[in-house]
């Protein structure tokens, strides 16, 4: 019988480590740092499961016909955050980041196995993540809202406030850190936390 379980996995010994910068978090907070540091955990990991991996594992993909792959992830939470904080909450007319009226799925499709593409993504997300932190820990309050007339944030075609575009966000970033678990797996082994 084994005697770690698949959770237990990812760090080198199993064990939380003070190398995990997901360790170290503010805890007992108010909901507006309660919500921040659960988003900025769940960026951090996406960061870790990529870590150490070169253009080609990034871009690999998952199995066919699909297009997902750890690049194309990092892409498409780069452009999730894009539209969620500088377009919605920040009202900024900014263009997006690689999906167009006709490639719809440009995050995946343009995910290719290029050193020059893997540090574009990297980049480009985290500009759009530091934005959005920037965002939440300046705004007035978690009242405050956005208008989602065309729903494209789940609000039904109205107005969200910043709490609820916390909330989905941090349900984007946990859906997708399963197809991240996934893929990490399949490229080396590592599994877990």
């Amino acid at each position: 019988m084994a005697t770690t379980r698949r959770a237990d996995m990812f760090t080198a010994d199993g064990r939380p480590s003070d190398d995990d910068p997901r360790e170290h978090r503010q805890r007992l907070g108010d909901e507006r740092t309660t919500l921040a540091e659960t988003l900025r955990c769940l960026r951090l990991t996406l960061e870790m499961k990529c870590d150490g991996l070169d253009a080609e594992a990034m871009a690999r993909r998952s199995v066919e016909p699909s297009t997902m792959s750890l690049l194309g992830l990092v892409r498409h939470l780069a452009e999730g955050e894009r539209a969620t904080f500088r377009v919605l909450m920040a009202g900024q007319d900014v263009p997006r980041l690689y999906c167009s009226d006709t490639d719809r799925d440009g995050d995946f499709d343009g995910a290719v196995p290029d050193p020059r593409v893997v540090a574009e993504a990297w980049e480009a997300w985290r500009a759009e993540a530091e934005f959005g932190t920037r965002f939440v820990a300046e705004a007035p309050s978690l009242d405050i809202t956005a208008d989602d007339r065309l729903n494209k944030h789940g609000s039904g075609g109205g107005a969200m406030s910043l709490r609820e575009v916390l909330v989905g966000m941090i349900g984007e970033y946990a859906r997708h850190l399963g197809h991240v678990d996934l893929l990490r797996e399949r490229i080396d082994g590592r599994l877990g936390q």
